[in-house]
């Protein structure tokens, strides 16, 4: 079933993590930034009050699987986020398979000619808006 409200994507990252959030009709992803507070525990709080802020019904948090389904080290940490996350708000988690989102994210950049320090500033927002987006086509098609 779809979710009505607005979802808050989320493309963790050690230093840098990407946000998006949707419409409330649950169509269009859009960007909104990249936060770097420092430490799992510290993005669990800044994720969880953007959440809030958003008046997020659902947060889609990307998870990085390889190639052929598996998980390795990076969904572990992502896993361990959620987990601390859900310890800083009450609105559920949902996870969705982001491979490949990075490099269509640089696709995307490559073709706009973005480069240097704007590329690096503006990647993990795209990726989790990559996310976001993919998370509403596959859940519109429900």
């Amino acid at each position: 079933m779809k979710t009505i409200g607005r979802i808050l994507g989320v493309d963790y990252g050690d230093v840098r993590t990407g946000l998006a959030v949707s419409d409330p009709s649950g169509f269009l992803a859009s960007g909104i930034g990249t936060i770097r507070p420092g430490g799992m525990r510290n993005t669990a709080i800044a994720v969880a009050e953007e959440a809030k802020k958003q008046s997020a019904v659902l947060i889609v948090i990307g998870l990085p699987k390889n190639m052929d389904g598996s998980e390795g080290f990076r969904a572990q940490a992502v896993r361990a986020f959620a987990a601390l996350l859900s310890e800083y708000t009450e609105i559920p988690y949902e996870f969705y398979d982001e491979r490949l989102s990075t490099a269509a994210a640089h696709q995307i950049l490559n073709l706009t000619e973005t480069g240097g320090k704007k590329r690096k500033s503006v990647i993990d927002t795209l990726s989790a808006q990559i996310i976001l987006q993919n998370y509403l086509d596959s859940a519109s098609s429900l």
